[in-house]
């Protein structure tokens, strides 16, 4: 079967071509359940980079769903330590970007954070997960509902007016990849399927996937790109790596030490071996913070104590 190219390095290189809008509005066609998503233009931002080092690994955009609603998608899928916090950071700070100073409050940016994630995050027996605020009784458990009225317009010189629900917190997806089982149940499978296995599912019928399969193939790369895709591909497979070793032997350590002094102490023991190990192998502290969730702070202490 054909392969295509990593959803993740689609998100950084291919998708912010305004050709290639056909594919990101499949994709969230599938995920947020409405056929009429229409990407209108990729927003300016820190995230929306090209560069091959960049920090940042996101796209944002903003799109028009079927209720006519302007909407800012921000897709990342970035390994970050504090993951939650960075999702809130992320969703605050184009919400303040994007409000005029001075401009009514009713105006406010409706914001949708997709987390396309190449790694598990905390516990869970799902690999699509959703969140939104919603305010609940502390005695009853019910939802509050606050509603809007808006104009449908005029029929017979007379304006009609309709209420709808009102919606303006950031919602959040998190798409967990690794966790995903390769069973096709809904439209939203067909991609994370082909994310997850860098291929189409045979019978796949999603919107636009059918495009993602045409723009998104490796086969149509030029000899640059295919060679900056395969520097990035190795680059991923030694970072892994070094990290797999480097856990490994702080896993070890931390047993041993774990018999000899006590559970806490060992554990203690692994998390240290880990961090030297990485450092011994030439791995950067920012790197080291970012997979092991440890402060650089601490990080250093360990590099001290060598």
């Amino acid at each position: 079967m054909e392969k295509v190219i990593r959803f993740d390095w689609a998100i950084k290189h291919i998708l912010r071509n305004k050709a290639n809008f056909d594919v990101l509005e499949g994709f969230l066609s599938a995920l947020l359940e409405d056929e009429e998503i229409k990407v209108l233009k990729l927003l300016e931002s820190e995230g929306n980079q090209e560069e091959e080092d960049s920090k940042f690994n996101r796209v944002d955009i903003m799109i028009e769903d079927s209720q006519h609603r302007k909407i800012i998608v921000e897709i990342q899928n970035c390994r970050e330590v504090d993951y939650l916090e960075r999702l809130l950071y992320g969703t605050s700070k184009i919400i303040v970007e994007n409000q005029k100073l001075g401009e009514d409050f009713q105006n406010l940016s409706k914001v949708i954070s997709i987390s396309v994630m190449y790694f598990n995050l905390g516990l869970g027996d799902d690999y699509l997960y959703y969140g939104a605020t919603d305010f609940k009784g502390m005695n009853t458990g019910h939802s509050l509902k606050i509603r809007k009225r808006v104009e449908l317009g005029c029929e017979d010189l007379e304006k009609k007016y309709k209420l709808i629900d009102k919606k303006i917190f950031p919602e959040y997806y998190l798409i967990q990849v690794e966790r995903y089982h390769n069973q096709v149940r809904k439209a939203i499978d067909e991609w994370i399927y082909m994310i997850k296995n860098n291929e189409i599912k045979e019978g796949s019928k999603s919107r636009n996937i059918d495009k993602a399969k045409e723009k998104l193939s490796e086969m149509n790369m030029s000899k640059e790109e295919k060679a900056r895709y395969e520097r990035y591909l190795m680059n991923l497979a030694i970072e892994r790596n070094v990290v797999n070793t480097a856990k490994e032997e702080g896993i070890e350590e931390g047993r041993k030490e774990g018999r000899e002094e006590g559970l806490k102490e060992g554990m203690e023991e692994g998390r240290k071996a880990i961090v030297i190990s990485m450092i011994k192998t030439g791995v950067p502290i920012e790197t080291i913070s970012k997979y092991t969730g440890l402060s650089i702070d601490k990080i250093k202490q360990y590099c001290d104590e060598l």
